[in-house]
């Protein structure tokens, strides 16, 4: 399953042009909040698919019944870019258990790079609802590393990906590689540079969220 919540015009669709904007991404606190909010949208939609339960509530007046989130579910991002879209989520399932990796581009002389994992900090995630989020899903590569990783720390009941601008072809790398997995999109564009950037894209996200980084 691949959602575009810009399909239909919403606010997020508004929000996705911002951060595509060059004039208003020089705001970073406006770029981290519109990746906050997109997170914000995602996390809505996401819980009316989740498993929920009959709760008795006692209000001043009487007995409510309403249907509750079984368990919240795992929020897991890539450091750094995913942090702002990550609180997002957060702010929503605020009850959630989270899980932080490390995963960047390691690249070599020749312009070509490989994904290195080099951190994780992670809750039991068997048979949880597991969300993954990722501002940009380019290649795909390092988000299939991620999963993979987290795999090997236990199985999750379902993985859902939250992404802000996704290309074609990385959602076709995800779905071929990690059947299993949902994935929400801010937008989907189609093409790939041979760098691995999406066009129109947005640029670097975690640049624009926290400042230029020293190209390792």
């Amino acid at each position: 399953m691949v959602i575009n919540l810009s399909k239909a015009h919403s606010l997020v669709s508004n929000w996705i042009a911002e951060i595509r904007d060059i004039e208003i991404q020089k705001d970073r606190m406006r770029f981290r909040r519109n990746l906050e909010r997109i997170g914000e949208v995602a996390a809505y939609e996401i819980s009316k698919i989740l498993p929920a339960v009959a709760k008795e509530v006692q209000t001043p007046l009487g007995t409510a019944v309403c249907n509750v989130i079984s368990q919240p579910p795992v929020l897991a991002t890539i450091l750094r870019a995913g942090l702002p879209l990550h609180q997002g989520l957060l702010n929503y399932f605020d009850k959630a258990d989270n899980a932080f990796v490390s995963a960047y581009r390691k690249h070599d002389k020749d312009g070509s790079f490989q994904i290195s994992l080099e951190y994780l900090s992670c809750p039991e995630i068997d048979d949880r609802i597991l969300i993954i989020s990722d501002p940009m899903l380019a290649t795909g590569a390092s988000l299939v590393k991620t999963i993979h990783y987290l795999k090997e720390v236990g199985a999750p009941a379902a993985i859902y990906v939250v992404t802000a601008i996704a290309c074609t072809i990385g959602i076709e790398y995800v779905r071929r590689e990690v059947p299993d997995a949902a994935i929400w999109c801010g937008d989907i564009d189609e093409e790939l540079t041979a760098k691995g950037y999406i066009v129109p894209g947005l640029g670097d996200a975690g640049d624009l969220a926290f400042g230029t980084k020293i190209q390792m």
